[in-house]
Order: structure tokens, then C-alpha cells, then sequence
């Protein structure tokens, strides 16, 4: 079973290693030259190179939020993980919680999977409700009574980074530095333990099964 991922760990994870980017040399100069005609239609000169970071900074906000925001089948599927995910972190099985959020796709052209973005968007959206006490139903106070569980863990790091920007509502927002900081896949467990624990404190709190509330507050 030594293969078989887990969240848990035996010691504190190791600090996020820098993005990986893959460098061929060309390829921005022909993406700009295929994109100039088009950008010439919205009057953006690509030697410009102000007006030009501003319009590619404005596609890259349009396109995030795009990323981050599932709507339809897509949230569908991206709040369906979530919800096994929290029970499974909340009943102590951190391996198939591993196993779930690892169903994740990057993409999913087809629409057939989860997007690990959509995962962490809809996440990140929710706790920034309920923690910052504009998520209707839930208790007064859940940032002070969500707690993390002890020990180690994949993505612990994120989630306590997520908890704060939570109770500010503002973790949706910095969903960028989260992924800088921390990378991707750390964020992904991270905002899957977050709303584990904020399940588990809305539980104690209520008086009703995590399994129940999940199914009733994730979507």
C-alpha cells in the first residue's frame, strides 16, 4: 500500500517548490504574431507593449474567473468531489480522500471529470461565505470555531492560509497567490481540508452528520 497516496503525513510537508514552466524558445514571438490581426480588431497594437500587458492581463482576469467558476454540469461534478472528499476527510480516511481529489482533471474537454480549478474554485467560494458570515445558514462565528485537525498533512499548509483569507471572504480572490505560493495540487487538498473542518465545526455546532450537512451546503 506504500503507493497508494494519502493526505496524511508522518512529517510536516516540505515548502512548495517553484512552478515548473516548460521554456521553448520562439513560441511567444509566433503566438503574438498569430494573435496580432485579431488584436489589431480590438485596437491593441502588440507593439505596445503597455496597452498590450494591460489587455493580456484583462484576458487572463476574464479567463480565471472563468477557470474558477464552474457553472452547470461542471459544478455539478467539481461540488460532487468536494462533498465525498469532506466526508471522507471528516470520517478520518485521508486515503480515499487522496484518491478522490486525485479524479481531478486538469482539463476536461468532454465534461465528463471534475477540474482540479473547479474543485478549488467552488471550494474557496464557500468557505469565503461562510466564514466571513454571508453564507445563509450558517452559524455566527464559524471562522473562530473551524479548527484543523491536528497532525500533518498534503495541503495543511494551504488550508490554514485558506482559513484566514476565508473569515475575510477574500480566499476566492487570492486564489493566484494561493497557487504561486503553494502550487496546485497543495491548494486542491488544502481547500478540500478547509471546508472538512468547517463542516466538522458547522456539525458540532448544529447537531447534524457531516454527510448530511455536505450534501445540503456543497453545490
Amino acid at each position: 500500500m506504500g503507493g497508494v497516496p494519502d493526505m496524511r503525513r508522518r512529517s510536516p510537508e516540505p515548502p512548495a517548490g517553484p512552478p515548473r514552466i516548460q521554456f521553448k524558445p520562439g513560441m511567444a514571438g509566433d503566438l503574438l504574431r498569430e494573435l496580432a490581426p485579431l488584436l489589431a480588431e480590438e485596437g491593441i497594437d502588440v507593439h505596445n507593449l503597455d496597452t498590450l500587458q494591460q489587455a493580456l492581463n484583462r484576458a487572463m482576469e476574464r479567463h480565471n474567473m472563468a477557470l474558477f467558476t464552474p457553472v452547470g454540469h461542471a459544478r455539478d461534478l467539481a461540488a460532487a468531489t468536494l462533498r465525498l472528499a469532506a466526508e471522507a476527510i471528516a470520517g478520518g480516511d485521508t486515503r480515499l480522500a487522496a484518491a478522490i481529489l486525485d479524479q481531478a482533471q486538469p482539463e476536461s474537454p468532454d465534461g465528463a471529470a471534475a477540474t482540479v480549478s473547479g474543485c478549488i474554485g467552488v471550494a474557496l467560494g464557500l468557505l469565503d461565505q461562510w466564514l466571513s458570515g454571508h453564507g445563509a445558514g450558517a452559524p455566527a462565528g464559524l471562522a473562530k470555531l473551524t479548527r484543523l485537525p491536528a497532525g500533518h498533512g498534503t495541503g495543511k499548509r494551504a488550508a490554514t492560509d485558506i482559513l484566514t483569507l476565508a473569515g475575510k471572504g477574500r480566499a476566492f480572490s487570492a486564489i493566484d497567490a494561493l497557487i504561486a505560493r503553494q502550487g496546485g495540487q497543495h491548494v486542491l487538498y488544502g481547500s478540500a481540508l478547509a471546508l472538512a473542518a468547517a463542516l466538522q465545526a458547522w456539525s458540532r455546532h448544529a447537531g447534524t452528520p457531516v454527510p448530511d450537512l455536505a450534501r445540503s451546503t456543497i453545490r
